[in-house]
């Protein structure tokens, strides 16, 4: 070893020595608030250990007993129906006690979740209702939803042949006098907070941040296509084309009826989907004229069978925010799980649209629109109803259109102010 590495290494055993004196001889001036250590926190919150005394399985006990039908309002559907429910989603959301804890009963995380559902409580209000933590809420809505998606999948499917897609324009013709219909479609903005890191990705031309819900609805109200969590920022006529259903009609597995002539007509004709002017119009999907007609024009005529057609789909909307109020308020929630509510709340307006023990308490009579003398009644869906809530109608934008789409147009209306014309259409 050479001076100088003799010199470095007595230099770092004097600087040890030094520092073990220092640390020997020091003495800390809070000594013991240092050494103390710091409280347990409690392993359950005070308030929430009343569970054992009252909880949210008693409570739907006494629900469920009494007469005045409070279980229905609550959860928004029969007992019935939530055990049918509880049955098929239980083994997806069920957890095991611990040696530290009970675990969160099935039934409270379903309850829990409907309430979310049909309520516009946040988390932290629910627990103080069902005395679990607001964290725990979360995690219980986030588990339901993906499991209502998983078991009520089948709820909203599409016509799979010709006959089935026929059956529904047998019915928008039967109700609301418009053949060869084959649905409505229309979309929403769902309002959302920012999400992080996200930029303006999902800022749209409302200036708010959402994603964006495109559906397909029949003739009686019911989703038979749903596409949700397209950005708020992509055009409306962009969120169309990126769907599974403009991806199937593009490669014709559609299986849509083959064209045919209307009743009393030669021409033969395609069969459609009605939608507003925030689409483009092409010969196998018609919007209404643009413009402002005087009564009796056949141009303000179809305008108005084809709003008539189509306003089932606006009343699936008013309905599913009606009854799920969790869209009456921006979602404080990222964009995945605000993705999953909708499609499970979705899923569920099809349930109770269809239940026998449910549906006359989800869709009540007076909450449709319905129609008195070719008069339009408005349903109660939209007093409870607030568009600038989180509900936001799609954005309309001026669009050419195929010379072959506007003769199919032109067809419709010669059919409406002739051998298609209704008593009441030269009202409007």
């Amino acid at each position: 070893m050479d001076d100088d590495q003799e010199q470095i290494v007595n230099a770092a055993a004097c600087y040890i020595i030094v520092c073990s004196e220092f640390l020997k001889n020091y003495s800390f001036e809070n000594e013991d608030e240092v050494r103390t250590p710091k409280k347990r926190r409690y392993w359950m919150n005070t308030f929430y250990k009343s569970r054992k005394r009252y909880n949210a399985t008693n409570m739907l006990h006494d629900l469920n007993v009494d007469p005045s039908r409070k279980f229905e309002n609550f959860c928004s559907m029969s007992s019935e129906d939530f055990e049918h429910i509880l049955n098929k989603i239980g083994p997806y959301i069920s957890k095991n006690d611990t040696n530290m804890r009970e675990c969160i009963p099935i039934k409270e995380r379903l309850a829990v979740t409907l309430r979310f559902l049909a309520s516009d409580d946040s988390f932290k209000s629910l627990s103080y209702l069902f005395k679990f933590s607001p964290q725990t809420v979360s995690r219980c809505v986030n588990d339901v939803c993906k499991a209502l998606i998983l078991e009520l999948k089948d709820e909203i499917k599409l016509p799979q042949n010709s006959e089935q897609w026929l059956k529904i324009s047998e019915e928008f013709n039967d109700k609301w006098n418009f053949p060869h219909c084959l649905g409505a479609i229309d979309g929403k903005h769902i309002v959302i907070q920012c999400p992080n890191k996200s930029g303006t990705e999902y800022y749209n031309y409302k200036e708010t941040f959402s994603i964006v819900l495109m559906a397909l609805v029949d003739a009686n109200y019911n989703f038979i296509f749903i596409d949700v969590g397209c950005q708020g920022r992509i055009s409306d006529s962009g969120v169309y084309r990126n769907t599974d259903l403009w991806k199937q009609f593009e490669n014709e597995q559609l299986m849509l009826p083959a064209d045919e002539p209307l009743p009393a007509k030669t021409n033969m004709l395609p069969y459609v989907f009605v939608v507003d002017s925030a689409f483009a119009l092409n010969k196998h999907m018609m919007k209404p004229y643009s413009g402002v007609y005087e009564k009796g024009n056949e141009k303000r005529v179809f305008n108005y069978r084809l709003s008539r057609a189509r306003r089932v789909v606006e009343n699936a909307f008013g309905i599913l925010s009606s009854v799920f109020r969790v869209f009456r308020r921006p979602m404080l929630l990222n964009p995945e799980k605000v993705t999953n509510i909708t499609m499970a709340c979705a899923l569920l307006h099809n349930f109770l649209r269809k239940s026998k023990t449910s549906s006359s308490n989800y869709c009540p009579q007076g909450t449709i629109d319905s129609e008195k003398d070719g008069e339009i009644i408005p349903g109660s869906w939209h007093q409870n109803h607030n568009n600038e809530a989180s509900f936001l109608p799609i954005r309309r934008m001026p669009r050419r259109s195929p010379s072959d789409a506007k003769e199919v147009r032109e067809l419709f209306t010669e059919y409406f102010m002739t051998n298609g014309a209704v008593p009441w259409q030269n009202n409007f």
